[in-house]
């Protein structure tokens, strides 16, 4: 790629907070990740109990579960609120109960493994100037129709803290995505205004709650959003502190994603507040020099 595209590149990143990158992946490639996204769902029924993931209740909060605490360096599952009962059993197929799988896919899965230490993300991670990136943690995200719930405006800084560069988010569209069936909101140029709330782990060892937020939630204007719907097989590039959410999957069709996020680890820290550090199956690896195969 030419000098002036990788200026273009890192010019827009740093202008926008994102970049749409369009053709990421062929589309046998995204059909190859969605075979492999449906086949970890089979694991689904036999999860007990079932975790729930949700960024809008409290008291489903996933930072209040060890399970969360504990899947840095594991593949676990998290199902979506309303595919669960209150007696913890599911409502809905297993197939369409999941809100995502993570947070060790890109190190312990074989195909997720080779898609995210593929020389197309090294290209990037060069295009934008990283000297020493690594993946911290990577999801299956299923956003399913009628089921796919809202995900709240946020930062992923808010929970990747690193300083002073901060982390680099790959979010790829394994399916068409559409304002309908619950497309990236994303606000430009919000990434300028610094971190505006943190999630850390308790400094109160005696307290139950293994982490709280360092400041309240803040309030976004909805006139700051853009929607940003893509075609299968594109990369949405998140600047670390650029705001962004994702609405309810009102459509008929489901919305599966890749994302992982990538740090800079030369000449930056890793906050050890952060509630994901390095685990023992899922070390912070250089990604120029991780290979593809396990």
């Amino acid at each position: 790629m030419s000098s002036t595209m990788r200026d273009s590149i890192r010019h827009q990143f740093e202008q926008d907070g994102y970049v749409v990158l369009e053709d990421f992946l062929r589309g046998p490639e995204c059909d190859e990740l969605v075979e492999a996204g449906i086949e970890l769902t089979k694991q689904a029924a036999e999860i007990d109990p079932k975790p729930i993931f949700s960024t809008v209740d409290p008291e489903q909060a996933q930072h209040k579960d060890a399970y969360f605490m504990e899947s840095n360096d594991k593949i676990s599952y998290f199902f979506e609120a309303d595919a669960v009962d209150s007696d913890g059993k599911l409502k809905v197929e297993p197939s369409i109960s999941l809100n995502k799988v993570g947070h060790a896919l890109h190190l312990l899965h074989p195909i997720f493994r080779c898609y995210t230490y593929s020389e197309r993300v090294k290209r990037v991670c060069r295009e934008l100037g990283l000297v020493d990136p690594a993946v911290v943690q990577s999801m299956y995200i299923y956003k399913n129709p009628g089921i796919g719930g809202e995900v709240i405006a946020h930062q992923d800084s808010t929970y990747l803290y690193t300083e002073p560069i901060p982390p680099v988010g790959f979010w790829i569209a394994l399916q068409d995505v559409t304002v309908q069936n619950g497309c990236l909101w994303i606000s430009p140029g919000s990434h300028k205004s610094g971190i505006h709330r943190r999630l850390i782990r308790n400094p109160d060892k005696d307290s139950k709650q293994a982490l709280i937020y360092d400041r309240p939630a803040p309030v976004y204007p909805q006139s700051s959003f853009t929607a940003v719907p893509v075609p299968k097989g594109t990369c949405i590039l998140l600047h670390g502190n650029v705001v962004h959410k994702s609405a309810p999957n009102k459509s008929d069709k489901s919305r599966h994603a890749y994302t992982f996020h990538a740090i800079e680890k030369h000449q930056n820290t890793y906050s050890p507040d952060n509630w994901l550090q390095e685990g023992p199956n899922a070390p912070f690896v250089n990604i120029y020099t991780t290979s593809q195969l396990m």
